[in-house]
């Protein structure tokens, strides 16, 4: 009885009832689509850093994380691919010769951070070979070839064929130098790795680190092979394996450090554990602004029906059903506008998780934070129980205070109110 009278209430004023359903639709709407945003550009970062600098898991010499010397290269790693081939759940491998040093052309030098790659592997754990924007990616067979991102390119004045030196210290820690030809010049949308990192291929590198002599210092031994590898990049799959793949390269090579990215960049941890906080701060300051429309609208039609409600509480209807026909209707209006404002926004960060949101207009703010000029929003799973929820207890709580008026009137007085 009590729901059926609440459910024709609501209907009774039904400008007034739709202006609160489109009010409670829009801002589930609105704060889904603010977490997709959000969450969107969250993972944007992560995954542009990991498929451009550091991977899911990296391996390298103890003492390389410390400090980045040449001298600190990895003891086996032809055993090191080996292992890596037989792993189910790699999508690829990258043998890396990393060292510091200086690139130089004739209208300036920058400091730089010289890594050399094998072409295939490097092409199975970055996306660089589809960034390439002017030239190709070590297309060629000579040797000597440079790529270099675009603000490097701008900063010492270089195009496509022009030459720049490379500085560094070799293995027994004498200065080198080497010329190479720009082949090819990237745009990865970070800026940072744009702007610090210049590629070559592994073998011109090693060719350079190891002595003319040959001859290394009584601390070193020659390299297995001849291969100079400081750092090994692995790229998952499934990033849920990403434990059990750490594990197992620590348990195989225990005399060598396996760290996952979450272990590399902080950064990437931080923003990673934020996507699920994020969700719950827009989705509380929205309903936080609900809760103040909700009461307002609610306390108005408790005001106009002063009359009705005292007629009703004179002609036997006790305070306690009162107080749950106020909050049954809040209910009811709630439960119209909130699976229409959620399924709003499931189809609208469905679609635009599938083609993405252009924002080259901001091309370059969004380079300077490593974001993608082609946004993806998504929603983490959890957030669709927690908005009913949520919308639930701000419904109920926004109900307590005009249901609390209504049974505070007194019958004699409110039937004779005009």
């Amino acid at each position: 009885m009590t729901a059926r009278l609440a459910w024709r209430n609501i209907w009774r004023n039904p400008t007034r009832s739709l202006v609160v359903m489109v009010a409670i639709m829009l801002g589930i709407y609105a704060a889904m689509f603010m977490s997709g945003f959000a969450t969107g550009m969250a993972r944007s970062y992560v995954n542009n850093a990991i498929r451009t600098m550091v991977g899911h898991i990296q391996v390298h010499v103890p003492a390389y994380q410390e400090e980045a010397r040449s001298a600190y290269f990895l003891p086996s790693p032809a055993d090191l691919a080996a292992f890596a081939k037989k792993q189910e759940g790699l999508a690829g491998y990258s043998l890396r010769t990393q060292v510091t040093g200086m690139a130089a052309s004739s209208h300036g030098n920058r400091g730089v951070q010289i890594r050399g790659v094998d072409p295939q592997q490097e092409g199975s754990v970055t996306d660089l070979d589809d960034l390439v924007a002017d030239g190709d990616f070590f297309g060629e067979t000579r040797r000597n070839q440079i790529l270099i991102g675009r603000k490097m390119a701008e900063n010492l004045k270089v195009d496509l064929r022009s030459k720049v030196v490379l500085t560094f210290q070799d293995l027994s820690g004498t200065i080198t130098a080497g010329a190479f030809r720009v082949t090819g010049i990237f745009e990865s949308g970070n800026t940072g790795f744009d702007e610090g990192i210049v590629l070559v291929r592994q073998s011109d590198l090693n060719r350079l680190l190891l002595p003319a002599d040959s001859i290394l210092p009584d601390s070193l031994s020659m390299p297995d092979s001849r291969v100079i590898a400081h750092e090994m990049t692995l790229l998952l799959d499934d990033p849920g394996q990403l434990d059990t793949i750490q594990e197992a390269f620590q348990a195989a090579f225990p005399g060598l450090l396996v760290e996952n990215y979450k272990e590399l960049a902080p950064d990437l941890r931080l923003y990673e554990s934020q996507i699920q906080n994020i969700s719950i701060i827009y989705l509380a300051i929205i309903l936080l602004a609900l809760v103040f429309g909700i009461i307002n609208t609610m306390l108005m039609a408790v005001l106009e029906r002063i009359k009705e409600l005292g007629m009703l509480m004179a002609v036997g209807m006790n305070k306690g059903k009162v107080f749950s026909m106020i909050v049954l209707e809040t209910l009811f209006l709630t439960l119209i506008g909130a699976p229409i404002g959620i399924l709003l926004g499931h189809l609208t960060i469905t679609y635009f998780g599938r083609v993405g949101i252009d924002l080259s207009a901001f091309s370059t703010a969004m380079q300077e934070y490593g974001l993608s000029e082609q946004l993806f929003l998504e929603l983490e799973p959890v957030v669709y129980y927690q908005i009913p929820i949520g919308v639930l207890i701000t419904a109920v709580l926004a109900a307590l205070y005009p249901a609390w008026k209504a049974i505070r009137l007194r019958p004699v007085v409110a039937i004779h109110k005009i």
